[in-house]
């Protein structure tokens, strides 16, 4: 190893954005992603006012992101009846300083990419090539052991060596080798994308149904002005105690839009038919709802884990990518504050591991959705009026409680200081 530098295994979302923070401040770094070729792969994803500011503070804000999604302006869950049980505004329309955005999930991670690319240049990321697994040397630096598709083996040596590599996470696996398998709670989803007008504010994203049953759905493109469509994402979510072990394990598995929409016939309003916007789907996806136990630590030594690698959560809270793009912020403030060196690591940990995995428990139990299983508990689903049910003070405070959890509570978030100076660069010698 000829200078300080950092390895990076993952280039998902997580991992791109501590890329673009590392090169911000003048460390060398390197990704390793198993995939030969990135591709514009999922569908829509939400980034929470708090990422949304930190993409802005790297100079990849509104010319970035518009081109990938569009400003969300609220946030409703609505009963099976059709009848609302909370709406409020959400960015800058709920008094946020910056936006949250509603994006293609495949569509952002390139643009990551791309923008990584145009600062660092092609030879910072290795396509190809997967980490097999890490050793720690006698200098204290670390060496990760790769291999490309085609069977070559190889040891790339850094400083330290971040897992950015999701949910299966062989960094993970190894420094918790006896981690429980990954968890299934028992709900299957599927996912898509159809034209289609727009509900309610035109960038409303909606929760729709009961804890056992529901849909989301939100725009994740304008309204075309000629024809008044926009791309929706919706996810249809079920539980079950018969799926096969190939849905409990599967992901981004494509089905046929028959095998699943009949769950949803009854979803039919005056506002909306469900059964008609799945079936307007070109293609449809299968994932059961999946996360991994909390771990008590995410480093050893001169390794430490960040994003899905070291918390994979449900998707409930709409706050994945989100918190993977706050982790790489976090721990990019820590290097600058202690150097590249186990002492930042061990800082990152200490700020976010314990906050973090009572957020994925948090989301296991349905998050900002929970307030749908209190109506269910409440009325069975069946109200006039949701005030009767569930005052204002309650769903408020319910979701306050939510969003401070989360890290995104308004008030705080336009209140704090920028986390990276412009021109700040980290001291190597440290």
């Amino acid at each position: 190893m000829k200078q300080p530098r950092v390895l990076i295994a993952g280039g998902g979302i997580g991992g791109l954005a501590l890329a673009l923070s590392l090169h911000e401040v003048g460390v060398p770094f390197r990704i390793y992603e198993s995939t030969r070729e990135l591709k514009p792969l999922g569908v829509g994803i939400n980034l929470q006012p708090n990422a949304v500011r930190e993409l802005d503070d790297m100079g990849m804000g509104e010319s970035l992101l518009s081109k990938v999604g569009l400003h969300l302006k609220e946030w409703a869950l609505v009963g099976l009846n059709g009848k609302d049980i909370h709406a409020e505004p959400r960015g800058f329309a709920a008094g946020y300083d910056w936006p949250q955005y509603s994006v293609h999930r495949g569509q952002f991670h390139m643009a990551l990419y791309d923008e990584l690319i145009k600062r660092a240049g092609r030879r910072c990321v290795r396509l190809g090539v997967k980490a097999k697994a890490y050793k720690i040397n006698s200098d204290s630096t670390v060496s990760l052991t790769v291999e490309t598709r085609d069977g070559v083996v190889a040891e790339e040596t850094g400083t330290v060596l971040i897992g950015a590599d999701g949910i299966h996470s062989t960094v993970r696996a190894q420094m918790h080798p006896d981690q429980p398998p990954i968890h299934w709670g028992g709900t299957l989803m599927w996912r898509g994308t159809t034209q289609a007008k727009p509900f309610r504010t035109g960038a409303s994203f909606i929760g729709l149904g009961t804890h056992r049953q529901r849909m989301v759905m939100y725009p994740i493109s304008p309204a075309d002005p000629e024809t008044g469509l926009a791309t929706i994402n919706w996810i249809a979510e079920t539980v079950t105690d018969t799926a096969s072990e190939r849905q409990r394990n599967s992901w981004f598995r494509p089905v046929e839009i028959d095998s699943f929409v009949h769950h949803f016939d009854h979803f039919r309003y005056d506002w909306l038919d469900v059964p008609t916007l799945i079936s307007g789907a070109k293609e449809a996806f299968e994932n059961p709802m999946i996360d991994r136990d909390p771990i008590p630590t995410w480093v050893d030594g001169p390794v430490a884990l960040l994003g899905d690698a070291a918390h994979p959560m449900y998707p409930t809270g709409s706050n994945g990518a989100s918190q993977a793009i706050m982790d790489a912020r976090i721990l990019t403030r820590h290097f600058l504050d202690h150097g590249l060196n186990p002492t930042a690591l061990n800082a990152f940990n200490d700020e976010l591991c314990a906050p973090l995995s009572e957020l994925v428990l948090r989301n296991r139990g349905s998050g900002p959705f929970g307030l749908l299983e209190m109506v269910q508990s409440r009325c069975d689903g069946v109200f006039d009026d949701i005030d009767d049910v569930i005052s204002p003070e309650e769903r408020e405070a319910f979701l306050k409680r939510y969003k401070t959890a989360a890290g995104y509570s308004r008030d705080q978030l336009n209140a704090a200081s920028r986390r990276i100076s412009e021109g700040e660069t980290v001291d190597l010698s440290r």
